[in-house]
């Protein structure tokens, strides 16, 4: 194997995780958010996050910095692996984001910008559906189930191979993204992947540190956040869970 270490960073948080939050608090059907999910921008603490994370990846030592890095096309990642690169100092040519759509967030289909109430108000078939089948197996019509993310991610971890190259790769990405390389790489099954997902969300910003010691996948460090708790800079969850905006 080529890339034996993968460094798993959450976008900061995104104008559309502020905008969830509150369409949550005011128990609205919709999240109001001006653009496609593909280009939802982070907002001014997600800006802090993304620095932050760039401050801790100049803190490492060269041996253990990234030696390529991968984003997820949607503006909210991609905007968080530039801005990390160019606060580290990291934003040379070779260290240019590799933007692999496989990487990108779970597609909603019909029920995207729909909060829960939302769904349950508008879509009562679908989120009797999605009782039934199970948030892991439920399939929004138009969008994606977590196994067809899965699925992508099994297409790009058999293609670190082709790295022959690299050691150490840095992929800003989502937090449900996060959660399947975990069940992918770690062997979760379904029960485990879902109750980490809930018990243990992903903050934005965050890092888990997956290394492949010759045998398997075993993560040395998970949704680690103390590089933010260092540069006093508040640290967010937003989660998923309710798979509305992640």
């Amino acid at each position: 194997m080529a890339i034996t270490e993968l460094i798993l960073v959450r976008h900061g948080e995104s104008a559309g995780n502020v905008a969830a939050l509150e369409a949550d608090r005011s128990e609205s059907h919709r999240i109001a958010v001006p653009s496609r999910d593909a280009d939802v921008p982070l907002s001014a603490l997600g800006l802090e996050q993304a620095a932050a994370v760039g401050r801790r990846l100049a803190a490492l030592t060269p041996a253990d910095r990234p030696d390529i890095v991968f984003s997820s096309p949607y503006r909210r990642a991609h905007e968080t692996a530039v801005v990390a690169l160019r606060a580290a100092a990291l934003d040379a040519d070779e260290l240019r984001p590799v933007v692999d759509e496989r990487l990108r967030d779970r597609e909603l289909g019909i029920l995207d910008t729909f909060t829960s109430i939302g769904v349950d108000a508008e879509f009562p078939e679908e989120a009797a559906r999605r009782r039934f089948l199970g948030k892991f197996y439920y399939r929004p019509p138009g969008g994606e189930a977590w196994t067809d993310v899965a699925l992508r991610l099994r297409s790009f971890i058999g293609d670190l191979d082709r790295h022959t190259d690299r050691t150490r790769a840095l992929v800003v990405c989502h937090d449900a993204v996060i959660s399947l390389f975990r069940y992918i790489c770690e062997g979760w099954d379904e029960r485990r992947v879902l109750e980490e997902a809930a018990l243990r969300p992903t903050p934005n910003a965050s890092f888990t540190h997956l290394v492949h010691d010759g045998r398997a996948w075993k993560a040395r460090a998970a949704n680690a956040t103390a590089h933010l708790q260092q540069a006093q800079v508040p640290v967010t969850e937003h989660s998923g869970a309710t798979d509305v905006r992640s």
